[in-house]
C-alpha cells in the first residue's frame, strides 16, 4: 500500500472526508446516527482495543443481563468499532495489526457477554449442568480460522465450535441433559450474535467446521470430539484446527477455565503428528486444487483471497510447515500467519528474504481486503468491476489511480504464487519409469536395461528388484504408498547408476525403502524432494552403515533438505540451549523427553556422518565432535534424572559422571559404547541411596531401547571392584581404592579417564586423584610384567585364525600402541607430570619423544601408523565389515613392533 501522507497534521474533518469518500457503510451509519459522529469526533485519536469496548458496553445504559437489551448493546458496539476502525485505518492512524486485533477482540467480547447472559437465563430455568463427578460444566466456544488466529477481517463471519467437558444433567427442578442444555445455549448465542435486527447484526456465525459439519450435533462433549478426531477427522480439518482457540469463557486471572488446556491437549495429537508429516504437502496440494477448481468454476480469479497468489496461498505456505513439523517443534504451534512465517525464517525452513516478501504481500493483500469490505460492509475479497468503485479503492489504498494499484497487486500475487508453486508444485516424474518398473516386468527385461545403465551385476540387481515387488511387504502397502514407491524406485535406479558402485548402492537403497515403506510420510518426503533423493543416494553409496542408520532412524531424511545446514560444524552452546528448550516444551512427559534426547543425538550424528562422507572432517576432529555430543547428552540425562527423582535431598546433586575408554580419550566412533563410572561427594545421610538410584536412572535412560532407538550402550564395569562393586562411589572411597586396591590395568584405564558431566567440584576432585595415582613411582620391571600379562590375555581373547591382519587386536595393531602409551604414562609420569594430560594417544606419543623417553623419529612413525590404523578401521566400519581385518602387508607395522621391542623386550 502506498503510505505517502500529507506532512501537515490532519484535522478530524479532513480525516472524516476521506472516510466518507471511501466507505459508503460509514457514511450511512453516521448519517443515520448523529450521536455516533459526535462520539467518533471525541474518540478517534486513541487505538481501538478491548478495554474500550468493555467500557462502551458498561456505559451504554442498557441491561446487559437482558437478552433483548444485550442484543441492542452489542450491535451498537459493532457500529462504533467499525466506524472508528475505518477512519483510523484509511487515514494511516491504525496499522493492520490494530484492525485485526480490534475485530478479534470485538468478536470475543460479544460472544463472552452473550454467553454469560444466556447461561444465567438458562440456569434460572434448568439449574447448573453438572458432570459425572458433580462438578459444574462450562460450554467452551472455540474460535476457528481467522478468529482463532487473532486475524479477523472487518466484515468476516466467525467460525465457531461448541464443546463441553462431560455428559451429565442439570441440577434444577426441570432437568435437562448437558447435551440438550448446551444445545439450547448454543442456539440462543448464535441468534443473539447472528440475527439481523433493526440495529443490524454483530457477526455472521458459521458452524460448519464442527464434527460432521451441518449434519452433526450443534454441541459435542470432549469424549465425542476426541473419538471423532481419531476415527473420522480428515486432513483438511487438521489445517482448520491449527488456529483453534477457546474464546469463551475468557481464560484470565479472574475466570480461569482449566478445561481449556485439557481441550487443547486433546486436539494437539490430531493436528500435530509426533513424526515429521510430509504427507501434509500432498494433502494440502489436493485441498488447494479443489479450491482452484471452485475458483475457476465460479470465475473468482480476481478474488484476492482464493485466487492465484492470494491470501490463502500465503496461509497454506505457513501452515504446511506447521503440519509437517509442529509435532516435533512446539515453536511452530502458533496461530497467526505472520508469526508462523517469522518462526519458519528463524528455523531456517524458509529463507528470510522470502519470508519478508511474503509478509509484505500479506499486509498489502489484507489491507486491500479491508478496503474492499469498507465500501459496503460486505464479506467480499473480489476486485470491483465498476469504474467508480475501482477509483474509490485506489484512493483508499493511497494510489493515484487503479492501474497503479493493479501493478503492485499483480507483483505481490506473482511473488506469492511463485513461492507457493515451489512448495506445492507437482514433482517431476521420470519418463523412463514404466520401462524400468512395472507390474509385469521380468528379469529378462530388466537385465539389459540395467546393464545399459552401467550396472555391473545387472542380473543380481534385477533379481533384487523382482524380490521386492513380489514380497509381502510391498503387496500389503496401501495403494497410495505403493504408487509413491513405484515412482521412487525408477528414479533411484537412475541415481544409483551415477555412482561408482551402482549395484551395491541400489541394494542398500532398496533395503532402506523396504524398511521405511510402512510409514507413508517418508515416502511422501522423498517424492516431494528430489534433491534429498540425490543426497541420500550419494551417502548410501559411500557407506552401507549410513544406509542402515537411516533405515533405523528414517526421521533423519529431513536432514537431507538443506545442504548448507547439513555440512556446518556443530555449535555446541547453541545446540545446548536448543535442546533445553525442546526438553522444556515436553516437560512432564518423560517418554517424550527421552525421545527428544535420542532425536537430537541422531540428528547430530547424521550431520557429522554427512560431513565425514564428504571429507570435511579429519577423523580426530570427528571423534572430538562425537565425544562432545556424548558429553552434552550426559549433562542433560543427569539433569533430567535428578529433576524427576522421587527422592532428592538437594536441588543440585554433588554427583559426577566420569568417562573412561573411547569417550574418556575423546576417540569416540559412531557406534562406540560409553565406559562410565559415577562419583559423589556428599555427606548427607540419604546421599548413598539417592545417588545409587540416580546412577541406575541414568544408566536406564542411556541404554534402554524404545521405538526411537537408544542413546548409548553403556559399560559400568570399570568402577571400583567391577561388576560386584557399588554402582556409585564417594570420592573418598574411590581415592582409597585407587591407591590401595586397584590393579595395574585399572591404572592403565585411568590414563584415558576424565570428568564428563555433573558437579564440577567432584570432577576436579577426580582429576586430582587421577594425577596423584598416575604420578606414583613404580617398579618398571614389575610394571612391564603386569602389562605384558594383560596384553596376552587380550590377545588370547581375540584369537585370529585367518590369513588377515586384525588392525586392532593383532600384534603391531592399535591395542599394542595404546598399551605402549599407557606404559609410558605409568612409568614416567612421576618424573614428567605433563604425561598425565588427557590429550590422546597421538599427542602423548609426540610428547614422549620430545621428553626423550622414546626416539623422536620412532615416535613420529608410530603416530603415523596409529593414525592410519584408526582411519582404516573407520573406513571399514562405515561399510559394516566386522571384524576390521586387511591383507597382511597392506599396512606396514614395523614401527609399532620396533617400539614394542624397545619398551618391553630390550629394556
Amino acid at each position: 500500500m502506498n503510505t505517502a501522507m500529507d506532512s501537515q497534521p490532519a484535522t478530524f474533518d479532513s480525516l472524516l472526508q476521506k472516510t466518507l469518500r471511501c466507505s459508503r457503510y460509514a457514511r450511512r451509519a453516521l448519517e443515520v446516527d448523529p450521536s455516533l459522529l459526535n462520539w467518533l469526533r471525541e474518540n478517534y485519536f486513541t487505538p481501538c482495543d478491548r478495554a474500550e469496548m468493555q467500557d462502551l458496553l458498561r456505559q451504554c445504559g442498557l441491561n446487559l443481563d437482558d437478552e433483548a437489551e444485550l442484543a441492542r448493546a452489542v450491535r451498537k458496539l459493532r457500529k462504533q468499532v467499525m466506524v472508528k476502525l475505518i477512519l483510523r485505518d484509511l487515514n494511516g492512524l491504525a496499522g493492520l495489526n490494530e484492525v485485526m486485533q480490534a475485530m478479534t477482540a470485538l468478536a470475543e467480547v460479544c460472544v463472552q457477554q452473550a454467553q454469560a447472559c444466556l447461561m444465567q437465563v438458562l440456569q434460572t430455568q434448568y439449574g447448573t449442568p453438572l458432570g459425572e463427578t458433580g462438578a459444574p460444566q462450562p460450554l467452551l466456544v472455540i474460535g476457528m480460522g481467522k478468529l482463532g488466529g487473532g486475524e479477523l477481517n472487518v466484515s468476516s463471519d466467525i467460525d465457531l465450535i461448541f464443546v463441553y467437558p462431560e455428559d451429565g444433567e442439570t441440577d434444577g427442578a426441570r432437568k435437562l441433559s448437558n447435551h440438550e442444555f448446551f444445545t439450547r445455549l448454543g442456539r440462543k448465542l448464535i441468534n443473539l450474535i447472528n440475527e439481523p435486527t433493526g440495529d443490524g447484526y454483530v457477526f455472521r456465525v458459521d458452524m460448519r467446521l464442527r464434527p460432521y459439519g451441518d449434519s452433526g450435533p450443534l454441541v459435542t462433549s470432549f469424549a465425542a470430539l476426541e473419538e471423532y478426531l481419531v476415527s473420522q477427522g480428515r486432513e483438511w480439518e487438521r489445517y482448520a484446527w491449527i488456529k483453534a482457540r477457546v474464546i469463551s469463557p475468557p481464560d484470565d486471572s479472574k475466570t480461569h477455565c482449566p478445561q481449556t488446556a485439557e481441550l487443547m491437549r486433546l486436539a494437539q495429537p490430531f493436528v500435530f503428528h509426533k513424526y515429521l508429516d510430509f504427507g501434509a504437502i500432498d494433502s494440502m496440494r489436493k485441498l488447494h486444487a479443489q479450491i482452484r477448481q471452485e475458483v475457476q468454476r465460479r470465475d473468482l480469479l480476481n478474488n484476492i483471497k482464493l485466487g492465484p497468489g492470494g491470501i490463502r496461498e500465503i496461509e497454506f505456505t505457513a501452515q504446511v510447515f506447521q503440519l509437517i513439523r509442529g509435532g516435533r517443534d512446539a515453536q511452530l504451534r502458533i496461530r497467526p500467519t505472520q508469526k508462523a512465517l517469522q518462526q519458519l525464517a528463524k528455523n531456517g525452513q524458509l529463507p528470510e528474504a522470502v519470508v519478508a516478501e511474503l509478509d509484505t504481500a500479506y499486509v498489502f493483500l489484507r489491507n486491500l481486503e479491508h478496503r474492499l469490505q469498507y465500501l459496503d460492509d460486505q464479506q467480499t475479497q473480489e476486485l470491483p468491476e465498476k469504474p467508480e468503485d475501482r477509483e474509490i479503492i485506489a484512493d483508499a489504498m493511497n494510489y493515484a489511480d487503479y492501474a497503479a494499484l493493479l501493478d503492485d497487486l499483480n507483483r505481490h500475487r506473482a511473488l506469492v504464487n511463485r513461492q507457493f508453486e515451489l512448495i506445492f508444485g507437482e514433482s517431476q516424474e521420470e519418463q523412463d519409469d514404466v520401462q524400468l518398473w512395472h507390474e509385469e516386468m521380468t528379469a529378462e527385461e530388466l537385465h539389459p536395461r540395467l546393464e545399459k545403465l552401467g550396472y555391473r551385476a545387472a542380473n543380481d540387481s534385477a533379481q533384487r528388484l523382482l524380490q521386492l515387488q513380489a514380497g509381502s511387504r510391498y503387496r500389503q502397502l496401501p495403494e497410495l504408498s505403493r504408487q509413491r514407491l513405484d515412482k521412487l524406485i525408477p528414479q533411484f535406479i537412475g541415481l544409483c547408476a551415477q555412482q561408482s558402485n551402482p549395484d551395491e548402492t541400489l541394494s542398500r537403497l532398496l533395503a532402506l525403502l523396504e524398511g521405511i515403506s510402512r510409514r507413508a510420510s517418508y515416502l511422501a518426503f522423498l517424492a516431494e524432494y528430489p534433491q534429498a533423493m540425490q543426497r541420500l543416494t550419494r551417502m548410501v553409496s559411500a557407506s552401507s552403515w549410513a544406509g542402515e542408520y537411516m533405515t533405523q532412524h528414517p526421521a533423519l531424511l529431513d536432514e537431507l533438505l538443506d545442504a548448507r545446514e547439513m555440512y556446518q560444524p556443530p555449535q555446541w552452546q547453541q545446540l545446548d540451549r536448543n535442546l533445553q528448550n525442546r526438553l522444556d516444551d515436553c516437560a512432564g512427559d518423560a517418554e517424550r523427553q527421552l525421545d527428544m534426547l535420542r532425536l537430537v543425538q541422531q540428528e547430530q550424528t547424521f550431520q557429522l556422518l554427512a560431513m565425514d562422507l564428504q571429507g570435511l572432517l579429519p577423523l580426530e576432529k570427528l571423534s572430538d565432535h562425537l565425544s562432545d555430543l556424548a558429553d552434552l547428552l550426559l549433562r542433560h540425562v543427569l539433569r533430567l534424572s535428578w529433576a524427576t527423582a522421587r527422592k532428592r535431598h538437594r536441588d543440585e546433586p554433588r554427583f559426577a559422571i566420569i568417562a573412561y575408554g573411547k569417550l574418556g580419550g575423546k576417540e569416540l566412533s559412531y557406534a562406540s559404547d560409553l565406559d562410565l563410572i559415577f562419583l559423589y561427594d556428599d555427606d548427607h545421610p540419604d546421599a548413598q541411596e539417592n545417588y545409587a538410584r540416580l546412577g541406575q536412572r541414568i544408566n536406564t535412560m542411556l541404554s534402554s531401547y524404545t521405538s526411537s532407538g537408544r542413546l548409548y550402550e553403556t559399560d559400568l564395569r570399570l568402577r571400583p571392584n567391577g561388576a560386584s562393586g557399588l554402582l556409585v562411589s564417594t570420592v573418598e572411597a574411590f581415592t582409597e581404592y585407587q591407591q590401595k586396591q586397584a590393579w595395574v590395568w585399572e591404572h592403565q584405564a585411568l590414563t584415558r579417564a576424565r570428568f564428563s558431566a555433573g558437579d564440577a567440584q567432584v570432577g576436579a576432585a577426580f582429576e586430582d586423584i587421577r594425577k596423584q595415582v598416575l604420578c606414583q613411582p613404580r617398579d618398571l620391571a614389575a610394571l612391564r610384567k603386569e602389562i605384558l600379562v594383560m596384553r596376552q590375555k587380550m590377545l588370547d581373547g581375540h584369537h585370529n585364525d585367518t590369513d588377515l591382519f586384525d588392525i586392532k587386536h593383532d600384534r603391531g595393531g592399535m591395542v599394542d600402541i595404546e598399551f605402549m602409551v599407557q606404559y609410558l604414562v605409568l612409568a614416567y609420569a612421576h618424573q614428567h607430570p605433563q604425561l598425565t594430560a588427557n590429550i590422546g594417544n597421538l599427542a602423548l606419543l609426540k610428547l614422549a619423544g620430545e621428553l626423550g623417553l622414546i626416539p623422536v623419529e620412532l615416535a613420529e612413525q608410530t603416530r603415523t601408523l596409529y593414525r592410519m590404523l584408526r582411519q582404516t578401521q573407520h573406513r571399514i566400519r562405515l561399510n559394516s565389515q566386522l571384524p576390521c581385518r586387511v591383507e597382511h602387508g597392506q599396512i606396514e607395522v614395523t614401527a609399532c613392533r620396533k617400539l614394542w621391542g624397545l619398551l618391553f623386550e630390550n629394556a
